[in-house]
């Protein structure tokens, strides 16, 4: 196949979804975090015990898979856009997850800020600076 002939089948191929695959060691502690804290809905899962499930909330999937021997990385392995993201940043301190990047307004208009769910994965979360928390850092 020509570069030609590789770039006019790229270019008619239509992409699915794509989701995040989040390693946890305890299925039942992220499941309480994703399901009850996030309000994520468990529309498939797999083995007995569980060891993957989809999860999905409005646009957003997010699928789990059972690790016992998982150390998270230091980087970000996800990334959020939500509307509120000071309601979401005071629902994960609620359940007392740790802050790595504090939540602050950037000059490219959106507030953020980064956690660890509970299996120590980074979460980057952002969304629209609203007129409120424009003044905010």
């Amino acid at each position: 196949m020509t570069s030609t002939d590789l770039a006019t089948a790229l270019t008619s191929t239509r992409f699915g979804r794509i989701a995040a695959t989040l390693p946890v060691s305890d299925m039942a502690r992220a499941l309480a975090f994703y399901e009850h804290g996030l309000g994520f809905e468990r529309v498939f899962q797999n083995g007995d015990p569980v060891g993957f499930v989809i999860l999905k909330r409005d646009d957003a999937e997010v699928h789990l898979t059972l690790q016992p021997g998982h150390k998270p990385p230091a980087f970000a392995v996800a990334h959020m856009m939500v509307g509120d993201v000071d309601a979401l940043h005071a629902l994960v301190r609620s359940f007392g997850l740790r802050i790595l990047k504090g939540l602050r307004t950037h000059d490219y208009g959106l507030r953020a800020f980064v956690f660890a769910d509970p299996d120590g994965n980074r979460i980057d979360v952002a969304g629209p600076v609203r007129d409120s928390s424009a003044s905010r850092t």
